[in-house]
């Protein structure tokens, strides 16, 4: 449980760099300490691959590639690509989620021919269906580039990609075959997301059969894109796997070769899981607050009877917006109250009595997700221990 001292701090840091306002705050120590464990998790030989919607923004993204020892990001959109594409022009990009073909087509569209060139050696395209293939294939033909291309592998999840083995693996084949011939397209890898494999009820071996079959679904992949490829290539090519929640269960490099994690280096209540117990939260909102009373009252009941309009024991207190996807940690005791309804605005907080916050002082959350909630502030206030030591930017909005 974070103690009073470290909030403490954080309000003087806070004060110190003149920021009044509400700010998403990084702590830079524990960021670092959570991509030592992260690295430390990683086997022998396995490469890591930043999951950029988690972490949206670019000093945020580059500081960990360098800490982290990788060039490899996964991106999720359109403008997060293009955005990636300018920031961090180097990086291998892995779309993390099929794209319609128009987008794609649009972002070309924009680009110069040179960097129509870069994006196509920097990114691997998501695609999930044999007919998503043939439309990136005829893309590709008109653009007169060479398109990487990923392929999403249904290892259980069940949310889309083509699932491996026997009649339901004909769609996969399909695809194989359609990039062996191709003139266009390039195998780039596989992708199989498995976020599932952590969620599923551990009762009755339950969650143990899905994870073996999810290995199994991998490797019959695999094997059928041996078939058309032959065993150096498919060693060769990206083999994606995983997610924060599940980037742990892996000891070796014999179906995955890279992993994916992003949530995990700042961990929101989301996910507060077993396998991530050894990462430490370090994100949160700070936001001012506003208006703070020694009692609740509820509006409308001036004038009732004096039991009714009786105030309410407890701190009232309403903050420099609000409604975000987070909770509020400190002060202790504070809750969202359900008195005013959730407003974005000015939200109010009740709290214990005699709660020690004055006006001004700031209120602490902590988000249950990154991907959206660093995307609701203009700033970043990293602190590294003792002061806010920069500033960074979140990329701009993205679905």
């Amino acid at each position: 449980m974070m103690q009073a001292a470290y909030f403490t701090k954080l309000q003087k840091a806070l004060a110190a760099a003149g920021l009044a306002e509400p700010v998403l705050l990084l702590d830079k120590q524990k960021l670092d300490k959570n991509i030592r464990q992260l690295r430390r998790m990683l086997p022998k030989g396995m490469a890591y691959r930043i999951v950029a919607k988690s972490l949206p923004s670019a000093q945020l993204l580059a500081h960990i590639a360098e800490r982290a020892k990788t060039d490899r990001l996964m991106s999720f959109n359109r403008e997060m690509t293009e955005q990636l594409l300018r920031a961090m022009p180097k990086a291998d990009q892995l779309l993390g989620k099929p794209l319609p073909v128009a987008a794609v087509a649009g972002m070309f569209d924009t680009l110069s021919a040179a960097k129509g060139k870069a994006a196509a050696r920097q990114v691997q395209w998501l695609v999930d269906t044999p007919a998503r293939l043939t439309q990136y294939e005829t893309l590709a033909k008109k653009l007169r580039l060479k398109l990487r291309i990923n392929l999403e592998i249904d290892v259980g999840l069940h949310r889309g990609g083509m699932m491996p083995s026997g009649a339901s693996g004909e769609g996969l084949d399909a695809a194989l075959a359609t990039l062996a011939a191709s003139q266009d397209l390039q195998l780039a890898g596989y992708l199989g997301y498995e976020p599932h494999l952590t969620k599923i009820p551990n009762l009755g071996g339950w969650r143990a059969r899905a994870k073996k079959g999810a290995e199994t679904a991998y490797a019959e992949a695999l094997a059928q894109g041996r078939a058309h490829f032959g065993d150096a290539a498919i060693a060769a090519m990206v083999r994606n796997m995983a997610g924060s929640p599940t980037f742990g269960l892996y000891k070796d490099t014999e179906l995955a070769n890279e992993l994916a994690a992003g949530s995990a280096l700042v961990k929101p209540s989301d996910f507060d899981m077993p396998i991530l117990k050894p990462f430490e939260a370090a994100a949160f909102i700070a936001t001012p607050a506003l208006k703070v009373s020694q009692d609740v009252r509820v509006p409308g009941l001036e004038y009732a009877n004096k039991l009714l309009g009786k105030p309410k024991s407890g701190t009232g207190i309403f903050i420099h917006g609000g409604y975000w996807m987070a909770a509020p940690v400190w002060p202790r005791g504070l809750k969202t109250g359900g008195l005013f309804g959730r407003s974005s605005n000015q939200e109010f907080l009740q709290g214990p009595k005699k709660l020690p916050l004055a006006v001004d002082d700031f209120v602490f959350l902590r988000p249950t997700q990154s991907e959206a909630v660093f995307l609701q502030f203009p700033k970043i206030a990293v602190f590294d221990g003792r002061r806010i030591c920069d500033i960074w930017q979140p990329l701009s909005v993205s679905a």
